[in-house]
């Protein structure tokens, strides 16, 4: 068994929590940090010109103690400053590159049930980054776990192929791209894109900006398999936590706030009593 506190939620500052882990202990982690400039009264809030140095020194941690088969999710999204984004997020991801970090993808989760709004230079935003980060590039990924339906689109693209749809056809603009259509005749499952239509709620709304269970649950499905150790650092109200328990998935949730850490832990004995199995069991 790992020398790590399984199954726990802990409170305290993440950094110095990690540094009492051992080396390539955990396999995915998944979070969203406090952003730049924001819940200031829970979190004190980071400037965004002051983000980077504040962050680095945790992810110098996660990037010890995740295995080198593991995944690290960020959820995170920049803020307007004068009128303009500021970069922290681009800055953060060069700083981590040259920490030691392979930012390997970006998913992007489209809050489907965003409701509407304006400003006098923009839209109200409907998206937020998920930035896939890699100690090396052999990381274990379950793509068969996160397959979708076909869709209906298949019922009449399929039932007629042409002589070209069964060879592979190159993109006409030379960029190295091409597909072969007839290789979906007959299949009821494909890969899904990286975008995450997803709604915003979620069980717990006592939390300023808790993600929807569907987020983490999708990550963990794709990037773990059963007993796996699950991570969040700034754990919030738990919903990493619960996704990970719900799929069979041992996790560790850290916090700074006790409030957070005890909605969490009061979260889990509520969503878990009566279960079997770990089976989730939402009251």
């Amino acid at each position: 068994m790992l020398n790590i506190p399984l199954d726990s939620i802990i409170c305290g500052d993440c950094e110095e929590i990690l540094g009492e882990f051992p080396d390539n202990c955990i396999d995915l982690i998944v979070t969203s940090p406090p952003y730049a400039d924001s819940r200031k009264k829970t979190y004190g809030g980071i400037h965004p010109d002051r983000y980077v140095d504040w962050f680095l020194p945790r992810t110098a941690q996660l990037l010890r103690v995740l295995k080198p088969t593991g995944t690290f999710i960020l959820n995170i999204k920049e803020k307007v400053v004068g009128g303009q984004r500021h970069t922290y997020v681009i800055e953060l991801i060069l700083a981590m590159k040259k920490q030691g970090w392979l930012w390997t993808e970006e998913f992007a989760w489209h809050k489907k049930n965003c409701y509407p709004g304006k400003w006098p230079n923009r839209f109200r935003d409907a998206w937020e980054r998920c930035l896939q980060f890699n100690k090396t590039k052999k990381f274990h990924m379950y793509q068969e776990a996160v397959m979708v339906p076909m869709g209906d689109w298949s019922k009449t693209r399929l039932a007629r192929l042409s002589e070209t749809d069964k060879i592979r056809d190159e993109s006409r603009v030379l960029s190295g791209f091409g597909k072969r259509v007839a290789n979906w005749v007959g299949r009821q499952l494909v890969y899904p894109t990286n975008v995450l239509h997803l709604a915003t709620e979620c069980a717990n709304r006592h939390h300023s900006a808790a993600f929807p269970l569907a987020l983490p649950e999708w990550f963990i499905k794709l990037f773990t398999k059963q007993n796996d150790v699950v991570l969040d650092p700034f754990v919030g109200s738990g919903t990493t936590a619960l996704a990970a328990k719900k799929l069979y998935r041992r996790y560790i949730g850290i916090d700074i706030e006790q409030e957070y850490c005890d909605m969490a832990e009061e979260e889990l004995r509520r969503c878990f009593l009566g279960g079997r199995n770990g089976r989730l069991e939402f009251g």
